[in-house]
């Protein structure tokens, strides 16, 4: 699939549940917590884009990407340097 369509359905995705939200809140913490898995695969996404130009790729799953969406940006650092320095 073309990276633009990813982008652009993840952020309708996004901006659908921002705008709609959930009426009941088990079902708003699932959504927040959607929410934030997406960021996370977006991160990763924007983070392998930018680093195909230094050959540098951390694979985007379940468990990268809850770790990126739940700490931000702390998180993605984190994971790097866990990639460069551990494996």
């Amino acid at each position: 699939m073309d990276p633009i369509i990813v982008v652009t359905i993840l952020g309708g995705i996004i901006f659908l549940l921002l705008v709609l939200g959930a009426p009941i809140k088990p079902l708003r913490f699932i959504g927040q917590g959607m929410i934030r898995l997406i960021i996370g695969a977006l991160f990763l996404f924007f983070l392998n884009a930018f680093g195909s130009v230094f050959d540098y790729h951390i694979p985007i799953n379940l468990a990268t990407a809850s770790v990126s969406g739940f700490l931000g940006i702390p998180g993605l650092i984190a994971l790097v340097i866990i990639d460069l320095f551990v494996l």
